[in-house]
């Protein structure tokens, strides 16, 4: 049973002392399971296919496809993976571009080991996480704050708080008794009026701009 908790992850760096570093991370964390490393995006998708793993440690800078090109990528033929950036670059545009590929956190390299772990348990989880870097970045690039004069419904934020918590439609559907297509619209609605355009993004902003005090 153990066994089958375990968290098994790929590491993609192109620096193999880097690699080095996240591989002895792994190794002192018991539910982690170190399955394959990646120096390049072509490659992280390649060993993405063939082993299916729950989280990939993407760098954004790789030589041949970038980072968030190759999360777009693996995200294509291995959907149920999570991708977690993990890079010394926190500028705006590479944060959009990176969530948008798909990638469900954004964190720097100089996160704490404590910090790392818990993002990529969170992540296995479906909760996303990102630096107050990125989550700067992201505001910045977004409306900043609620539209003045409009408020989420009751029910909306009640479905806002539940994707901050990672719940996914089927799950939020299933928690509310109401069908997925109903989900599915009160979510769109809720990314139009924060102004934004992914999950993330919006649980981002939720959190940045305390919507659920």
């Amino acid at each position: 049973m153990a066994e089958e908790q375990l968290i098994r992850v790929i590491i993609v760096d192109e620096h193999p002392m880097v690699r080095s570093g996240l591989v002895a991370f792994m190794g002192i964390h018991d539910d982690f399971e170190l399955i394959a490393e990646a120096e390049s995006g072509e490659e992280a998708v390649e060993l993405c296919i063939k082993h299916q793993p729950d989280i990939v440690l993407m760098d954004l800078m790789l030589p041949g496809m970038n980072g968030d090109e190759a999360t777009e990528a693996l995200l294509k033929v291995c959907p149920d993976t999570r991708v977690i950036a993990l890079t010394s670059f926190p500028e705006e545009d590479l944060v959009q571009r990176t969530l948008k590929a798909g990638a469900i956190s954004y964190l720097l390299k100089n996160v704490s080991a404590g910090e790392l772990a818990t993002a990529i348990r969170d992540a296995f989880k479906g909760k996303p996480t990102l630096s107050p870097e990125a989550t700067k970045a992201l505001i910045n690039t977004t409306t900043g704050s609620p539209a003045p004069g409009y408020v989420l419904t009751g029910r909306e934020l009640e479905i806002l708080a539940m994707m901050v918590q990672g719940l996914k439609n089927p799950d939020i559907a299933e928690r509310l008794v109401v069908s997925r297509s109903t989900v599915k619209f009160h979510v769109s609605n809720i990314l139009h009026k924060l102004g934004v355009r992914t999950r993330t993004e919006a649980v981002a902003l939720a959190l940045q701009s305390k919507l659920m005090n």
